[in-house]
């Protein structure tokens, strides 16, 4: 492609370029000389997993890849323990060296399923912070005001309401930057929360004598409950890792208002199957559960087999629209007679993470016993015949007298 085209092409569903000029630029240098752009994406392994909000991102990344750059992806497991703030009011806990490295593990695994992991270059960007002396953070510290920093708009909302800013997190956006130094990046991308950290990296990278990069942020996925940006922490994710069915019962929980959404940022739909699917949910004839199985399913197809996604699909509807038992469900022996206390049964076989969350579930009417909802979390069960525990929508587990 001609530089041109490749911008034409990467530009799409990015939220901004910035600065246009100078990417085209870059794009025209690149081609002239035959020399690929280092395209750089940071990672935070606070989380050890990925999901299909992180997909947004590696997509593009994998464009870059396919038009012959230099994808880097940078594990963050040093700037992991200073703790990003990002998008947060307090302080996000820092990590050990030791844990940042476990949470980074499994990273390149799980964005294999989207980029190519041989056209992938891996790095950690404690080989450089590390090495660092005090004096070189110094000289850091000084390209940087604080003015600028508070800025941000995560600190000077805690700023105006007087809440801690520690000093340390004025150096996460440096440390990112830093990153930008040391691998003397073309292009960075990010979401767009990220949009501060980046802009530093330009700021720093200049200072340091170098061709500032430019940046590229890609719109955020809002969860499946349809109110906060997809994360591991609000359990409104949907993981690249998880089964096809854990999968699509996740994509079903969707606000129809987030469905042109997830068909676009998820489903990578082209603009003929949005303007398809916009006409569609503008048509009150038309069941917008049917469109969000659809969705669904092209999702789905991106990270398994499109037969998995399709069999998914038919365990849905057996269990939800027919309210049948799934096929295949875990289940739990206990010797005949054994009197157990329900929210023992429920943490022991992993239905829930803890006792103070199956009571929970149990108050809001979400476990039910054989189609009987349980309303007394002090409720105990005598093991006498087959029983089917539900616990919300995809929940369920067979307890079985040994």
């Amino acid at each position: 492609m001609t530089a041109k085209e490749q911008l034409k092409t990467l530009a799409q569903r990015a939220v901004e370029i910035i600065p246009e000029g100078e990417f085209l630029a870059k794009l025209e240098n690149s081609t002239k000389t035959n020399k690929p752009l280092k395209i750089k994406l940071g990672c935070d392994p606070s989380r050890p997993d990925l999901h299909i909000g992180h997909a947004v991102v590696l997509h593009k990344l994998r464009e870059f890849q396919d038009l012959g750059h230099e994808a880097i992806l940078v594990v963050g497991d040093f700037t992991a323990m200073i703790g990003d703030p990002s998008g947060k009011n307090t302080t996000r806990p820092q990590l050990t060296f030791e844990q940042t490295r476990e949470n980074g593990r499994t990273y390149l695994e799980q964005a294999a399923k989207i980029i190519d992991p041989a056209k992938t270059r891996i790095v950690y960007n404690s080989e450089w912070l590390g090495k660092m002396s005090f004096s070189d953070v110094i000289r850091l510290a000084s390209t940087y005001t604080v003015a600028r920093m508070l800025e941000r708009d995560d600190f000077a909302k805690r700023y105006s309401s007087e809440q801690p800013i520690s000093v340390h997190e004025f150096l996460y956006p440096l440390a990112q930057a830093m990153d930008s130094v040391a691998l003397e990046s073309d292009i960075e991308l990010g979401g767009t929360d990220q949009k501060f950290n980046l802009l530093v990296g330009r700021d720093v990278q200049r200072e340091y004598g170098l061709s500032p990069q430019v940046i590229m942020t890609m719109p955020l996925l809002e969860g499946i409950d349809g109110e906060r940006k997809m994360s591991k922490s609000y359990d409104n994710y949907v993981g690249l890792t998880d089964s096809a069915v854990e999968m699509f019962g996740r994509l079903m929980s969707i606000p129809d208002s987030l469905i042109l959404k997830y068909y676009e940022l998820a489903a990578f739909a082209d603009e003929a199957l949005l303007a398809e699917v916009k006409s569609m949910l503008e048509n009150p004839a038309v069941n917008p559960m049917e469109l969000k199985k659809r969705m669904a399913v092209r999702v789905i197809s991106l990270y398994h087999p499109e037969a998995d996604a399709i069999a998914a699909r038919e365990e849905f509807e057996r269990v939800f629209s027919n309210r049948q038992e799934p096929e295949d469900m875990p289940s739990a022996k206990y010797p005949a007679g054994t009197k157990l206390w329900i929210v023992d049964i429920l943490r022991e076989n992993g239905l829930v993470a803890t006792g103070g969350e199956a009571r929970r579930l149990i108050s809001q009417g979400a476990v039910a016993l054989d189609g009987e909802k349980v309303i007394d979390d002090k409720f105990e069960m005598i093991i006498q015949n087959r029983v089917v525990i539900k616990v919300g929508k995809r929940r369920f587990l067979e307890i079985l007298p040994a």
